[in-house]
């Protein structure tokens, strides 16, 4: 599993973001594109064209989401930003106001960093962390093995070391669940059980058996409000829904799924693969799993060193290939990818290792 930040490094984090960041809703007329120095910047004007606020800086997640919310196909609008980031401004400038709609323009530290639904609700990595933490807090023995705040999303990744087994004589396995966050529109908060495998230090999220809710609430109206606030009654919501998270998180550590994911391990111990062409049954598997051309060599390498040429070992091979990667994200997304390729069906392994 990729290492991250510690529990304390997460909390001091969470706590600047919390008290730095800020929320807007805004109708899109008056929301003005402009290109200066190297940057181009979001500015929110009043009917006199003057700033309600200081212009923000465009991140990247709010640029692909301008650029959906336009229309604008993403090779042509990457192009604009970067070899005509004031044609860029020009074309979203008139179609914010062609088009005019409320939207909420997210912020943090200088920068607009997602540009979302007026139907989005905020459910944010503070509040989660504070609901669930002193949860896990009382578990006994409960470890903290990675945690992360990326531009695009939360983790918390936990081990319980007390339900534990092996998968077979000294390859020992121990449950623990992952919970995941986003506060830019890149995904639902969920909470997914996890796997993690002593020998490797491999993390395995179980994705077929997460728990979600999607960001999705009351339509907000920037009549109502600019800067956002929370009143009463979305107060008194999200109360009840994080008393669900608490729920949901101390049961998330089933004791059956996790012996169901161990069974299946040592069944994909006994699916071989066809060992006259063990690169191109790699290649064929990544191809199959949106594993990347350049991701698979790295996988290869840890199958072969791994020496276990079986479903259960490209499974072990594609988790510990994670830990190599430099996006936390992508490491994420392999370690749910991993799952996806020890569940894959017998007569899917099967296809594989014949078109090999």
């Amino acid at each position: 599993m990729k290492s991250g930040l510690t529990l304390e490094q997460l909390a001091a984090e969470l706590t600047r973001q919390n008290t730095a960041k800020a929320d807007y809703m805004v109708s899109t007329p008056s929301i003005k594109m402009e290109f200066c120095g190297d940057s181009l910047f979001l500015r929110m004007v009043d009917g006199e064209e003057i700033d309600r606020v200081e212009p923000f800086e465009v991140g990247e997640i709010a640029h692909r989401q301008i650029g959906t919310y336009l229309g604008i196909h993403a090779k042509y609008y990457n192009k604009m930003l970067e070899q005509a980031p004031g044609l860029l401004a020009y074309n979203a400038n008139h179609w914010f106001t062609k088009e005019p709609e409320e939207r909420m323009v997210r912020t943090l530290d200088g920068v607009a960093r997602a540009f979302l639904s007026n139907r989005y609700r905020r459910i944010d990595n503070y509040e989660i962390a504070s609901a669930v933490l002193p949860i896990i807090g009382e578990m006994p023995d409960a470890r903290f093995e990675s945690c992360q705040i990326t531009e695009s999303r939360m983790y918390i990744k936990v081990v319980n070391p007390r339900l534990v087994t092996e998968v077979s004589p000294g390859d020992i396995v121990q449950a623990g669940l992952a919970i995941t966050n986003s506060e830019t529109g890149q995904g639902a908060f969920s909470v997914q059980p996890l796997i993690y495998r002593l020998v490797c230090s491999n993390g395995m999220t179980v994705n077929d058996a997460a728990i979600r809710r999607n960001h999705v609430g009351r339509v907000a109206s920037a009549e109502e409000n600019f800067l956002i606030y929370r009143d009463e009654t979305i107060a008194a919501d999200d109360r009840a829904f994080l008393m669900k998270v608490q729920d949901t998180v101390r049961s998330a550590v089933d004791e059956v799924r996790f012996h169901q994911v161990v069974g299946m391990m040592r069944d994909a111990k006994d699916a071989r693969m066809n060992t006259a062409d063990i690169p191109n049954v790699v290649k064929l598997a990544a191809k199959s799993f949106s594993i990347t051309e350049n991701e698979s060599g790295g996988v290869l390498q840890h199958l072969v060193e791994g020496n276990d040429l079986t479903l259960y070992g490209l499974s072990n091979a594609v988790t510990r290939y994670s830990q190599d990667v430099v996006s936390y994200d992508r490491a994420s997304e392999l370690e749910a990818i991993g799952y996806n390729v020890l569940s894959m069906g017998r007569s899917q392994w099967n296809r594989l290792n014949q078109a090999a």
